[in-house]
């Protein structure tokens, strides 16, 4: 286990440090091997796709390059971030990942999916937006993470953030559509992933169907009228 430096980020799965090297050490707080992480980030950098770079992975350790900058929430929040630009950088890191060949040994038709990519997992390096935390990356259908991005995003929409939130979804909805993904597809699927999910709240659960239905009814109107 690596000595933890300062401490610059808290989540409901880790503690985030900074390292006197100028690393960050990613602690998860409950078992996991992160090798499984470090693989899944390794083999989108080596296609392309904007992840931190790993340079150690040991038990629920993960040492990365240290990305200067603030997520997406933070600058949405601030206005720095707009919400139009948001949704359009959103869609296109699901469009990016979703080109992603299928990973050597994963079964043929699968892809690499994140399947917690959202506003507070988005860093606004200054090269570019990068994308965080992979604990829960797999190889899987991939029409999975365009529906877990749009699900996380509604229920925002039925929290303290409503109004934004909604625009975003709204925005992010119609981004998907015009690069060929539908939120839809594994909806049903993505809404039982997220119930059965242990660092969810009985309040957060309680609104999950709500939330899907929010999706549903978005992207059923924009489809609907869509040329």
């Amino acid at each position: 286990m690596h000595e933890a430096g300062e401490l610059i980020g808290r989540g409901r799965e880790a503690d985030v440090h900074l390292l006197p090297d100028g690393t960050v050490l990613r602690r998860l707080n409950h078992p996991h091997d992160v090798a499984h992480d470090a693989e899944a980030m390794r083999y989108a950098s080596s296609h392309g796709f904007p992840v931190p770079q790993v340079f150690r992975a040991e038990g629920q350790d993960l040492v990365m390059e240290f990305v200067p900058g603030r997520t997406m929430l933070a600058e949405l929040g601030d206005g720095t971030c707009s919400i139009e630009d948001a949704a359009l950088v959103l869609a296109d890191l699901l469009a990016r990942l979703r080109a992603l060949p299928t990973r050597p040994g994963a079964p043929a038709g699968t892809g690499l999916v994140h399947l917690d990519l959202h506003p507070d997992n988005v860093l606004m390096g200054p090269t570019g937006p990068v994308v965080i935390d992979w604990t829960n990356a797999r190889d899987s259908d991939r029409d999975l993470d365009p529906a877990f991005s749009a699900l996380i995003i509604a229920q925002a929409a039925l929290g303290e953030l409503a109004e934004p939130a909604k625009w975003l979804l709204d925005l992010l909805l119609r981004a998907l559509h015009e690069r060929g993904m539908d939120p839809r597809r594994r909806l049903d699927l993505v809404l039982q992933i997220r119930l059965d999910n242990p660092t969810m709240s009985a309040e957060e659960i309680e609104a999950l169907p709500a939330a899907a239905r929010l999706v549903l009814d978005g992207a059923d109107r924009l489809w609907a009228t869509a040329p």
